[in-house]
Formats: C-alpha cells, sequence, structure tokens
C-alpha cells in the first residue's frame, strides 16, 4: 500500500514539474513581446519629444488659453469698456440705451398703424351704399390706423357739406402726421449727443495726458499713450452708437414717409367716394 502511494507522489511530483515547466516556457515569449512593446513605446516617446520644440509648447500653451467666439468679444468689449473709463463710457452707453428704446416704441407702433386701404375703401363704398354714413363710420371705427381716423373724422361731418369733410381729413391728416412723428426730436438728440459725448471724452483724455506730462516733466510714449488711447475709445464708441441710431432714424423716417403717401392717397379716394355718394343722394 506504502509503495502505491510513493508510486502516485512520484507521478504527481513529475506531472506538476513538467506543467510548471511547460508554463514557464509559454509565459516566457510572452514577456519578451510586452518588453519589445515597452520599448518601441519608449523609443516612439523619445522621437515625440524630440521633434516637439519649444515653440510648439507655447502655441498648444496659447490655443488652449484662448478663448473662442462671444467669450473673446465679450471679453475684448469688457477691456476696451474699462480702458476708456468705465463711467464716462457708460454715460455715453446710456444714450444708445435709450435711443434704442424710442426707435424700437416707434417701428412697433408704425408697423400696428399700417393699413390695406383698398379693402377699407371697398369697405366704405360698400357701407355708404347699404347704410350710409352711419354704416361707413362704423367700418372706419372697428378698424386700426391713422388711415381710418382720418376717414372716421372726415365721414363724422359729412352733414356740413363737401368742403368741410374736403378740411377736415386735410387737418386730421396734419393730427396724424404729428402723432407718427412723435420721439423722433429725442432720438435725433441722442444722434447728436452721442458723438458729443466722444468728443468730450477726447479732450478729457487729451488733459489726462498732458497733465502726466506735466507731472513727469518729460514726454514718454508710455505716458502719452494712455490718454490717446482713453480719448480714442470714447470717440469710437460715441461714433458707433450715432451710426447705429442714424439707421434707425432713417429706417423710421422711410415708414413715415409710405404712410403719409397711403394717407394722401387714400384720403384722394375718400372724398370722390364721397361726392359719388353726395350726387346720389340729391339725385334721390
Amino acid at each position: 500500500m506504502k509503495k502505491v502511494f510513493a508510486t502516485l507522489t512520484v507521478l504527481a511530483m513529475l506531472t506538476f514539474g513538467s506543467a510548471a515547466v511547460m508554463a514557464q516556457d509559454a509565459a516566457a515569449p510572452a514577456e519578451a513581446a510586452v518588453e519589445q512593446v515597452d520599448e518601441n513605446a519608449a523609443d516612439e516617446a523619445l522621437v515625440v519629444e524630440e521633434d516637439v520644440t519649444d515653440e510648439d509648447i507655447q502655441e498648444i500653451a496659447a490655443a488652449d488659453k484662448e478663448p473662442g467666439g462671444l467669450a473673446a468679444l465679450h471679453k475684448t468689449l469688457k477691456t476696451k469698456f474699462i480702458e476708456g473709463g468705465a463711467p464716462f463710457m457708460a454715460l455715453t452707453l446710456v444714450t444708445l440705451i435709450f435711443g434704442l428704446a424710442l426707435c424700437i416704441e416707434r417701428i412697433i407702433y408704425l408697423s400696428l398703424s399700417k393699413t390695406n386701404t383698398k379693402a377699407l375703401l371697398e369697405k366704405i363704398e360698400l357701407a355708404l351704399k347699404e347704410g350710409g354714413i352711419e354704416a361707413a363710420l362704423e367700418v372706419c371705427r372697428n378698424t386700426r390706423g391713422p388711415v381710418a381716423a382720418i376717414f372716421f373724422q372726415g365721414l363724422s361731418r359729412y352733414d356740413e357739406g363737401i368742403e368741410v369733410v374736403e378740411k377736415t381729413v386735410s387737418s386730421y391728416g396734419g393730427v396724424q402726421l404729428g402723432l407718427l412723428e412723435k420721439n423722433l426730436s429725442w432720438i435725433s438728440l441722442f444722434i447728436s449727443i452721442a458723438p458729443s459725448l466722444g468728443f468730450l471724452g477726447t479732450i478729457i483724455g487729451m488733459i489726462e495726458a498732458f497733465d502726466k506730462i506735466q507731472q513727469v516733466g518729460d514726454i514718454s510714449a508710455q505716458v502719452v499713450a494712455g490718454g490717446i488711447k482713453v480719448a480714442l475709445l470714447t470717440t469710437l464708441l460715441g461714433l458707433i452708437i450715432a451710426i447705429v441710431l442714424q439707421l434707425f432714424y432713417n429706417y423710421i423716417l422711410s415708414l413715415i414717409e409710405g404712410l403719409v403717401n397711403e394717407m394722401e392717397d387714400s384720403s384722394i379716394s375718400l372724398l370722390d367716394i364721397v361726392v359719388e355718394y353726395d350726387a346720389a343722394q340729391k339725385k334721390k
């Protein structure tokens, strides 16, 4: 029995020993391959490090730090705003805020004042034939815009004669024109104030530059550049604001001109309709 156990023990030892030898033999090529890969990677890293120069590293770092798009624009504008003198630049910017507010209000008002005058005249003519002056007044009352308001005032004076209707239409047209041009004087004022404030900043900047020269006792480019920079930035902002508001102002004027031409043309057509209606009434 002991011989059997001894034999089995010897066989087991031989078996495990051969397995271990085989495992070591199999692991050796794998370890060699790993070592070869590590050596190749190290060589490639050395090559990359040798190819990358200090200038490349600086460019990469600068690209990572550099903001893009709106962030860069916002940062630049903020920097220039502060360099130009925040209190004075803010005062100049106020003219842009109020000017744009008035421009937007006028554009909305004028856009809502547009009327399909051709359709309105057709409704008034039909109403006069079917229901008379009262029906035509009701059509004007239910229509929005200065043209309908002028028609209403003219038709309401029909009982006083055609000449009175014509004078009323002409007079009330002037009233509506005044409403269309409301606040334009304020917009024009802001257009004039913005560059004036910019030029005022120019003068203040130059005075500061000469004060610094006097304190230093010598003309230095660095000393003079600071005051001149403030002067140029305030002037630039004032001119940009004036240009923007001027564009809106001219656009508003074009809208008003279109509405005035429409009012005049439609008023003539209304008088023709009223004259025709009056002639028909007299025949009856």
